[in-house]
């Protein structure tokens, strides 16, 4: 085929990111959206000593605090007033533009932003480099009404770097009318969206995100259908609201119900009924979420750039404390086949009240990604027809597995800034212990056995068994048990991953049922007072063995735990109360027994050791890890080999049909 060249009837400006502001109900993020003070950056040596390198990574991430926002100033989602003689800036984590992103993965070469004015003041537009420095880039007077263009290009951020704009007000308020960024290329239609959400319990949380989501009308313009995957008890369909927010979803809302199958099955309907309805692209969400609506259009705007099919995903902030953002992006360290960040400059839990984009150098490095969470994913219909759905493995490294699986067919994954949901923290869970721990354990497993490029995995067998020893030797007999059953059902081998989606919960839940250390009560006084039989030595209580110290130490903790009884007052009542925070191994291990709150507060229970247990769960742990480091080649070929079948449509389509239940809306 002959290629044409565009010609002017061809050719249009589509527009890539619009400048937003916060929800009516959303007042307390506007630090994401909008900022006040000077327009300094990272400030960064033009020598190269490395005195001066260090500090000047030591202020990458020291904002001082400007002006509040004037939010009673914003006048719509997409204009503001600033007041006369006073500065703002769009250098924001949703509204500045990320050039690096759009220049590395998009066919776009050129940006212009385009800029609607009220009033007399100034327009200043900034740019970053990849270590945070910043550059003015041009500066224009506006007076009236005008609209401002700068045309821009994106060579210079091969590495990293943003483009924004500040305002200036004159002696009068100036307004900012509207404001966008936009590329000029062939006319193309958009894509078009399924957006699915899985949902387990969380009536609430769905009926919130559906009101949202009608009230902003922009943002389902290409979403072709709207479905909810309800697997819970408490129905969406049968909870206050729900027939309100339908009608205004104007029959783009289908509610599908299904047997409780985990994230992962939920997930895999999503992309499953996005090729079935012949969308371009399925957008997978968490259901204990808050969207920003905006995001849909961005993820779907730079997907149809995208160079190759490519999955792209949101970040998640703090639902609980809005300016806080969980990561920005990660990967998958190869030898410990553990989550982890890209650059050892990244932190988590980033407050950008602290210190917002233009002061925190590391975020404007471009980061590159194995995989992106689900609870905001975009992945296109075509990568599912190539590689399939979701791994059959309930919850937990589903995510994690497909980013892998589809960078190894070539189809990379991009955390897209300004694109964001605010979902409830890890803070305020530890899903490493209790039920959930089956999951990790084998899951982590099942994804390295196919993708870890070491002969044995690395070090994910070695430090999986060092786990269990802490486990067992801190008295979480439960979470230890929930471990072995997953390593027994991982040498069982892949052919019964879809027949144990929907049993395998409630066999874990009935296993824990048995153990004091899975049994919570909420009322603290439902267990005796604690007492010790002797005081702690010099006063001092526990201390952590020093790392030099810590092999001798843990083996003598291990020869204690198995030999020594326990004391009969332990029996009757516990020797101390732990807090959630210090339930570590090193502390628990001392006791015989202890009441232990849990991460959320809202209970604990009675962690009692038992010797028998210890010697029983050890022994077995230590048979299934060595079964495992032996047979760890032809583990990896089976399960490489039923990857394809496990995550096809057709072996999908069965389970979903024996689990589906018929009234679908």
């Amino acid at each position: 085929m002959e290629e044409t060249t565009p010609t002017p009837e061809t050719q249009q400006w589509r527009t890539l990111q619009r400048v937003i502001l916060p929800e009516q109900s959303q007042m307390d993020t506007a630090p994401l959206y909008m900022d006040t003070g000077t327009a300094m950056g990272v400030q960064l040596p033009t020598v190269g000593d490395n005195n001066n390198m260090r500090d000047a990574k030591k202020s990458q991430t020291v904002s001082s605090p400007g002006k509040e926002v004037h939010v009673e100033d914003f006048l719509s989602r997409y204009s503001t007033s600033v007041r006369s003689g006073e500065r703002v800036s769009f250098g924001t984590y949703f509204n500045a533009f990320p050039a690096s992103y759009w220049r590395r993965w998009t066919t776009v070469e050129n940006v212009r932003l385009t800029v609607s004015t009220r009033g007399v003041g100034a327009i200043i537009v900034y740019k970053s480099n990849a270590r945070g420095a910043l550059q003015r880039v041009d500066s224009v007077r506006v007076e009236n009404n005008e609209v401002t263009n700068f045309d821009l290009t994106l060579k210079p951020f091969g590495d990293g770097g943003w483009y924004w704009f500040d305002l200036v007000a004159g002696s009068t308020p100036l307004i900012l009318k509207e404001a966008e960024w936009k590329s000029e290329g062939e006319a193309k239609k958009p894509g078009s969206i399924t957006l699915e959400i899985t949902t387990l319990n969380k009536t609430e949380f769905c009926i919130d995100n559906l009101r949202l989501l009608s009230e902003n009308p922009q943002a389902l313009e290409h979403v072709k259908e709207l479905i909810i995957v309800d697997q819970g008890t408490e129905k969406v369909a049968l909870a206050a609201g729900f027939a309100e927010v339908a009608e205004a979803l104007s029959g783009k809302l289908r509610i599908i119900d299904q047997d409780n199958l985990g994230g992962s099955g939920g997930f895999a309907r999503g992309m499953y009924e996005a090729v079935e309805n012949d969308s371009d692209y399925a957008l997978l969400m968490d259901d204990d979420v808050v969207i920003e609506p905006e995001s849909i259009i961005r993820l779907l705007t730079f997907a149809d750039l995208c160079k190759t099919p490519t999955i792209v995903g949101g970040h998640m902030f703090d639902l609980y404390n809005r300016t806080v953002l969980h990561t920005f992006g990660e990967v998958v360290n190869p030898y410990s086949f553990q989550p982890d960040l890209p650059s050892g400059d990244m932190t988590l839990g980033h407050d950008f009240v602290g210190s917002n984009l233009r002061h925190t150098g590391w975020m404007h490095r471009r980061v590159d990604v194995d995989y992106n969470g689900w609870w905001m994913c975009l992945i296109p219909t075509a990568v599912i027809r190539e590689i399939g759905l979701s791994l059959p493995v309930f919850i937990k490294w589903d995510d994690v597995e497909y980013g892998l699986r589809a960078k190894a067919a070539g189809f990379p994954t991009v955390s897209m800034p300004g694109s964001a949901v605010w979902h409830v923290s890890w803070i305020d869970k530890d899903d490493l212990v209790g039920w959930q721990a089956y999951f990790h354990a084998r899951n982590r497993f099942i994804a390295a056995l196919i993708h870890s490029p070491y002969e044995f995995g690395g070090k994910v067998v070695r430090q999986s068994y060092a786990f269990d020893v802490k486990h067992l030797v801190s008295m979480q007999y439960a979470t230890a048990q929930g471990r072995i059953m997953a390593l027994r059902d991982l040498l069982a081998g892949p052919d019964q991953l879809h027949s144990m989606l929907p049993g395998k919960l409630p066999e874990i839940r009935a296993m824990m049922s048995g153990h004091s250390d899975s049994q919570f009560s909420s009322d603290p006084d439902s267990y005796p007072a604690p007492k010790m039989d002797k005081p702690p030595k010099h006063g001092h209580g526990v201390t952590p063995p020093s790392y030099v110290g810590l092999l001798p130490w843990a083996a003598k903790t291990v020869v204690r735990q198995l030999s020594l009884p326990v004391s009969d007052s332990s029996k009757n009542r516990p020797q101390a109360n732990v807090a959630h925070q210090d339930n570590r191994w090193w502390r628990m291990s001392q006791f015989d027994s202890a009441v232990v709150s849990n991460a959320e507060g809202t209970g604990a229970s009675w962690y009692k050791r038992d010797p028998r247990q210890l010697r029983k769960m050890m022994a077995e742990s230590a048979k299934l890890h060595a079964a495992l480091l032996r047979d760890w080649q032809k583990l990896s070929a089976r399960y490489k080999a039923a990857l394809t079948e496990a995550t096809s449509i057709a072996a999908w389509e069965k389970t979903f049909a024996a689990h589906s239940k018929k009234n679908e809306n």
